[in-house]
């Protein structure tokens, strides 16, 4: 009985059945490539969350894409009756259970993230201390382009146990924080206005977004943080960099000294200048 039961698993195999599932592959893997060499294109020409919203459709097609030719190629090959469903997922569970489990894991973990969305293409994120841009979501791991431009490779997996901080969660407005350290002897009512005018005047500012200086007094001096947008998230380190320039010139013209942080304190200070 069981040997018949296995038999009528499988269908007949012919010559228009496999020249079938190999055109419903070949195809699959056209439009695939096809969704992720156009739509890039398509958002490099396009600006703000238009942009974000092409690159977003890239991981959607690719699932059902996917999705779509197992739909078609299954039922060639098998018999889809009752007992040999219940029998494929019984053999395709054991088989993740023992052999897949981290690799199957990421990908259930990648269908996931396609529609839950903690992070897009073109979003920048930090995952276990790894900052860049996000660039391709595969269906195991996540594609993503550091400031020195390192490309790293992050499983899905971590979405289960580790935290996922995205500076810009799908959207055009990415804040930039950038930080000056003065000796407590000095007019602050000045020096904020002095750095609210640097950020006002910075070629990258978005306008749209608030301009806001925050301060805070220290044991050694006060610290001076300006909170603002860039235009582009892309453009966030050519932003920071114009207001440190701008903004340590402009203090030098003050009457006021930058001050010596001591060492067991730089380390915390420097984890909040971050985007």
């Amino acid at each position: 009985m069981e040997p018949k039961r296995f038999i009528n698993l499988f269908r007949d195999i012919t010559t228009g059945i496999v020249l079938e599932a190999i055109a419903v592959v070949l195809i699959a893997i056209l439009l695939v490539w096809l969704s992720q060499k156009l739509l890039p294109w398509v958002a490099n020409r396009l600006h703000s969350s238009r942009r974000l919203f092409v690159l977003a459709l890239i991981p959607t097609i690719r699932i059902v894409v996917i999705i779509s030719a197992i739909i078609w190629i299954v039922p060639l090959f098998i018999e889809l009756t009752v007992q040999n469903t219940v029998a494929i997922l019984s053999v395709t569970g054991l088989a993740i259970g023992f052999a897949l489990k981290d690799y199957v894991s990421s990908l259930i973990a990648g269908i996931v993230a396609a529609y839950e969305m903690p992070y897009r293409p073109g979003d920048w994120i930090e995952v276990e201390g790894q900052y860049g841009e996000v660039r391709r979501i595969g269906m195991r791991v996540v594609e993503i382009v550091t400031p020195n431009d390192t490309v790293i490779f992050i499983p899905h997996l971590k979405l289960w146990t580790g935290l996922i901080h995205n500076a810009n969660n799908g959207g055009a407005s990415l804040m930039c924080v950038v930080s000056f350290y003065l000796t407590p002897d000095h007019d602050a009512s000045a020096v904020r206005r002095v750095l609210e005018d640097v950020a006002l005047s910075s070629p990258y500012l978005k306008l749209s977004r608030p301009v806001v200086v925050l301060l805070e007094e220290q044991p050694w001096g006060t610290h001076y943080r300006i909170k603002a947008y860039p235009m582009d998230p892309r453009q966030q380190f050519h932003f920071m960099s114009d207001l440190t320039a701008r903004g340590k010139d402009s203090l030098r013209k003050m009457p006021v000294s930058f001050a010596r942080i001591p060492p067991e304190q730089s380390m915390d200070l420097g984890a909040d200048s971050r985007p």
